[in-house]
């Protein structure tokens, strides 16, 4: 397929243990894994630690005594993630990453999960990527594997509207009849947990789910206009010309770790990579400086802020694919339209997806509210993005 990624002749390949780690009792099995790989440390003097910050998966690090440098990450896919994540094109871009020296290693695979080495430095946060010193960084990381060549040799096709239409395969069921027939006044239940207000999504999928179908009737726009956007989206993007690259296309702040002491920044986590429109990827990173669990999206970059973060971009894809030549303000301009204009589609990507997971992860946050969130920031953005215009 033109969309699949090809993993370059040579590359080794990664061990696969038929283990399967409990979601719910993590520490256990990431044990059972690190004795497999790293079979002189002691099990019972293995010290874990568990990172809390993902919503999609589950992620635990394994070390002993205090020797940091050699961290064994231990993620565990999250509850039914492979309804909409192809796990065998992320170990494929893994590992296309990992041998352009843009990922870190890659230990091995398990039945529900993979195990990779720890990258040293902080993950941000929203605050950070607007800075001067760390957006040049990122820019420069996110050129490089823009500038990934397609190791088959052929031209290839983004994976967007293919994995939208995915996605809004999976939740067309939430739109049947019977849904729709709901009592609009059926109030959704709330918990309170560990100090704040979650909304219940997924965790008894029996009462709650007549409550979430109740809720998405109320605050989710209707399939038939979901679909209709999407027909728009497709037609009017696809005219925009934006390159086909390799793009990471999941570029939020916990995915991006500087390391402030050698001066560089990584980027994380791959279920979501590959190629992709050029402009999709940087619009769903700028749509990111808004965060995620308390998105606020007066945070996105203003235009002089773009500007000088598109310019930086385009200076870096020239010097990493050597075409050389000066940045025209034509050509700034020009990506600034394509970026603003594809940060629709993020909208609606991470609208589905979200739909999606709070029918099925057992992660506490709120999902639905967060496709609510991103839909009505679509619609919101709609009319000013059509507005501008590509210069001739």
């Amino acid at each position: 397929m033109e969309t699949e990624v090809h993993v370059p002749t040579g590359v080794p390949a990664v061990p696969k243990f038929t283990i399967y780690v409990d979601e719910n009792d993590v520490i256990s099995g990431a044990l059972e894994l690190v004795g497999k790989l790293r079979p002189k440390w002691d099990v019972e003097q293995v010290k874990t630690k568990l990172f809390t910050d993902g919503i999609t998966n589950k992620l635990v690090g394994c070390y002993v005594e205090n020797r940091m440098e050699d961290v064994v990450l231990v993620r565990i896919y999250g509850n039914k993630t492979e309804l909409f994540v192809d796990r065998d094109n992320e170990l494929k871009s893994f590992l296309v990453l990992n041998a352009n020296g843009c990922a870190p290693k890659l230990y091995c695979t398990f039945q529900n999960g993979l195990c990779y080495e720890f990258i040293h430095g902080m993950a941000l946060d929203p605050r950070h990527l607007g800075e001067p010193t760390l957006f040049r960084l990122i820019v420069t990381e996110l050129a490089r594997i823009h500038s990934i060549h397609a190791h088959n040799g052929c031209i290839p096709k983004p994976i967007l509207w293919l994995k939208m239409r995915k996605y809004m395969a999976l939740i067309s069921s939430e739109f049947t009849p019977e849904a729709k027939n709901i009592q609009q006044s059926i109030p959704y239940v709330e918990k309170e947990r560990r100090g704040c207000r979650m909304w219940c999504c997924s965790h008894s999928w029996g009462v709650e789910k007549d409550q979430l179908n109740a809720r998405i009737q109320q605050k989710v726009p209707p399939l038939e206009t979901l679909e209709k956007e999407m027909a728009w989206m497709k037609d009017y993007l696809s005219e925009l010309n934006s390159p086909t690259v390799f793009c990471h296309n999941d570029l939020l702040c916990k995915n991006i770790i500087y390391n402030e002491k050698e001066g560089w920044v990584k980027f994380i986590d791959y279920e979501y990579s590959g190629y992709n429109y050029q402009a999709f990827d940087i619009g769903n990173h700028f749509n990111e400086f808004a965060g995620v669990s308390e998105a606020d999206y007066s945070l996105y970059p203003n235009q002089a802020l773009q500007f000088q973060w598109l310019r930086t971009y385009l200076e870096a894809c020239k010097r990493f694919t050597k075409k050389g030549g000066e940045v025209t303000n034509n050509e700034v301009h020009t990506l600034y339209v394509q970026v603003n204009k594809f940060a629709l589609a993020s909208h609606f990507f991470w609208g589905f997806w979200s739909l999606i997971q709070a029918k099925y992860s057992t992660i506490e946050f709120d999902f639905l509210g967060y496709s609510i969130l991103r839909f009505n920031q679509y619609f919101k953005m709609k009319p000013q993005v059509i507005a501008l215009q590509i210069p001739e």
